[in-house]
Order: structure tokens, then C-alpha cells, then sequence
């Protein structure tokens, strides 16, 4: 996942003790340089404050007791990705199957459309253009590859 020894050793800590419960998986781990550490988790049905909670204690404990951090100096927060946070792990897409997404390309283009389909390379989106009779649906198949950014869109 990184390259940075630190964040190698947080993702390996966190994928252990997560190991048992294959419905979980870990996103992301990023540290500031003022030792904030950042943990997301998420699930296939999103992920309890509960659980989340339990992660924090136990990783806090690890990293203490394995002296990481001489003196104590880190924060940590685990937390599950936030919807202002884009998708990037192929299963946070196939559980977003559904919602609706906005979808920016590598040339900045934003589709907004309904999440209908993943594949092993692409994503497949539903929008809808028009209002009334004129509405029309019109279907797009997306490659990972160029896609920059996708996040989930609330709808009221």
C-alpha cells in the first residue's frame, strides 16, 4: 500500500487486528507531521462507532507499547471515510452500487449519475438528462483508469 516504513507498519498493525473480521477493510492510513495518525476503515455495511472505537484502543495500545513514538508524541483517530471523502478501494464502489455518485475524469469532466454497475476496470453510471417527456437515461462506462476522483452525492 505505501512506501513510507511507518505508515507500512500502522497498515499492518490495523490489517491484523481487523483480520478477523473479513467484512472490514482498511482504506487508508495517513500521518501528519505533527504525528496525527489517520485510520480508515470501512465494511461491505459500513462499520459501527463501536468497533471503530474498540480499533482505536487496541492500536493505541500497540503503537505504545512497540514505542513508535518516543515520549507518547502521536494522535490517532480511526474513523470510517466520510462521504466527503472519494471512493478508493474497488469494494467501497461495489458497496456504493445504487447511490449516486459524481464521477470527475482525468480531464476534469463531472458526470453525476446513479452508481448501476462495477466491473473487474470500469464503473458503469446512470444519468438521467432532461425533465418530463424528455427525459432521457443515458448510460456511461468509465475506466478506473481515468477516473480522478469519484464521490458519493446525497440525494433529497
Amino acid at each position: 500500500m505505501s512506501t513510507d516504513p511507518q505508515i507500512t507498519a500502522i497498515e499492518q498493525k490495523i490489517t491484523n487486528l481487523i483480520s478477523t473480521e473479513p467484512e472490514l477493510f482498511l482504506v487508508e492510513v495517513k500521518i501528519k507531521p505533527t504525528n496525527n495518525i489517520k485510520v480508515y476503515i470501512d465494511g461491505d455495511q459500513g462499520v459501527s462507532i463501536e468497533k471503530l472505537v474498540n480499533y482505536n484502543r487496541k492500536l493505541y495500545k500497540r503503537i505504545e507499547e512497540e514505542g513508535m513514538y518516543p515520549d507518547g508524541d502521536f494522535s490517532l483517530e480511526v474513523s470510517s471515510p466520510g462521504l466527503d471523502e472519494p471512493l478508493k478501494m474497488y469494494r467501497q464502489y461495489q458497496k456504493n452500487i445504487g447511490r449516486f455518485a459524481e464521477v470527475i475524469d482525468k480531464e476534469g469532466q463531472r458526470r453525476d449519475g446513479k452508481l448501476v454497475g462495477v466491473g473487474e476496470n470500469e464503473v458503469v453510471l446512470e444519468e438521467t438528462r432532461g425533465k418530463g417527456k424528455k427525459q432521457e437515461v443515458v448510460t456511461h462506462t468509465i475506466p478506473f483508469e481515468h477516473i480522478k476522483s469519484t464521490k458519493i452525492l446525497i440525494k433529497f
